[in-house]
């Protein structure tokens, strides 16, 4: 488990178990969380470790052996897959297409022993299916409208554990055991996680990571906060939006399981599919105004997201993004700016009290309200001194201190905020004809009195 950190509704674990049946083979699974990956630090490690007590004790019901693995020092990991990988039949992982995760699988399927297959269990269509980069919305939202059908029919087993065949448990080795022991101390929330070499200067989050707390949230928005989805979703102030992403980041729920809570809160059946496509947001899913939202979000932007991860090469290089954005951003990189160093920016003491508290909601709590994400890039880069250093300080920024950084989301935000998946508009200094957004604005449109009294300090 490297991405689908989870035991229910994955394709990894389903193809996994589907071999062990093929091969009257027991399974074991290893979780393994390294060191040394950049931005490593409290808040994400305990996020990450409260997912393998979940899976721990999911797993404890189950004829599956869990392995979880914790570095204790850096690359004390290394050489750990390719032990494995001699005493199995096959090595099974998962396919995710952004930040170092390309890098370690193909690395695992370079050092073992017997074949290693990667299975994309990111969104509702397989990215292999997507054939291309889409740049805009409407667009891939015209291509799901067109393929989705078939594959609302391919959906994962909800409890793939359960076909595991009957017979022995996975035995994991005494020689690895000793060289490489079982992280079972470290995955109680008590733990301290002080003698780990990484970042103890950012703090736990509150929120707690696992399949049983994203499937508590989920419940929670279900019963709560769909309703008014639509309506409150970009006011700071509703606190009216799913708060899945961390979780979505880390696997720990799929957009599978997402999607059918959703639509059967809205007794939906296919029958409510419109014939019509050709990328409209409105009228195709056949739902309340509200879940139309919020699955253009699930199904269109996010995975528009992992489509940029996956077939666009460099997709974090300025040079990736479109021509006219980086012509017109180039052509205004000497006009007079307001000019922040980033440690002022980290440290939440801009002029601006809304951006202020979208970085102290970030910094303090691990995630920040959807809306002002838009606006927290924006302002970087107006702020920072030329649109690639904005690019990296939002990078930065972004995946050091937030629970859903380091994702296919988040690298597709800040590529929207230098003009991909955009259009030009009406020419202004510093950022030409990419778009600008403003904080007054945003104070006019948007409910956050609440809100900036709450991360005003």
């Amino acid at each position: 488990m490297i991405a689908a950190r989870r035991t229910r509704w994955n394709f990894a674990l389903q193809h996994a178990t589907n071999l062990c049946s093929d091969l009257q083979a027991p399974l074991l699974i290893l979780e393994a969380l390294d060191s040394d990956y950049p931005w490593a630090n409290n808040r994400l490690h305990r996020f990450v470790l409260d997912g393998m007590a979940a899976t721990a004790v999911s797993c404890r019901r189950s004829r599956a052996e869990y392995y979880p693995f914790v570095e204790r020092t850096r690359r004390a990991g290394a050489g750990l897959v390719a032990e494995l990988s001699r005493h199995a039949c096959a090595v099974v992982t998962d396919h995710f297409p952004a930040f170092l995760i390309p890098g370690v699988t193909q690395a695992a399927a370079r050092q073992s022993a017997v074949r290693v297959e990667a299975v994309d269990s990111n969104g509702l269509i397989p990215l292999s299916e997507h054939g291309r980069a889409f740049t805009t919305a409407r667009s891939f939202r015209a291509f799901v409208q067109r393929e989705l059908r078939g594959h609302l029919r391919e959906f994962p087993d909800e409890h793939p554990l359960r076909g595991l065949p009957p017979g022995r448990r996975a035995t994991l080795p005494a020689s690895i055991a000793r060289r490489w022991p079982a992280a079972t101390d470290l995955l109680d929330r008590r733990s301290s996680l002080q003698l780990l070499p990484i970042d103890h200067t950012v703090t736990r989050a509150a929120v707690q990571g696992g399949e049983a707390a994203a499937r508590r949230r989920l419940t929670v928005f279900i019963e709560e906060d769909l309703k008014r989805y639509g309506r409150d979703h970009s006011h700071p102030d509703a606190n009216c939006t799913s708060r899945l992403s961390p979780y979505l980041h880390f696997g720990h729920i799929s957009a599978h399981e997402v999607f059918s809570a959703v639509m059967t809160s809205e007794r939906w059946t296919t029958r409510r599919l419109s014939a019509r496509g050709g990328g409209a947001r409105e009228g195709w899913w056949g739902v309340s105004d509200s879940a139309n939202i919020f699955l253009d979000q699930l199904t269109v932007w996010r995975d528009l997201s992992f489509n940029g991860c996956e077939w666009i090469p460099c997709y974090m290089d300025y040079q990736s993004f479109p021509s006219w954005a980086r012509e017109t951003l180039e052509a205004h990189r000497s006009d007079p700016r307001r000019q922040y160093a980033f440690e002022t920016l980290e440290s939440a003491a801009t002029h601006d009290p809304i951006w202020n508290a979208t970085q102290r909601q970030l910094v303090t709590e691990g995630w920040f309200h959807g809306y002002l994400r838009m606006l927290w890039g924006k302002k970087i880069l107006e702020w920072a001194p030329d649109p690639p250093t904005a690019l990296a300080w939002m990078e930065i920024l972004m995946n050091r201190y937030s629970l859903d950084g380091r994702d296919p989301v988040s690298y597709a935000s800040f590529a929207w905020v230098l003009g991909r998946y955009d259009r030009p508009w009406p020419e202004r200094p510093v950022f030409g004809t990419v778009r600008y957004m403003s904080s007054e604005s945003a104070r006019r449109k948007l409910r956050m009195t609440a809100y900036l009294k709450k991360y005003s300090s």
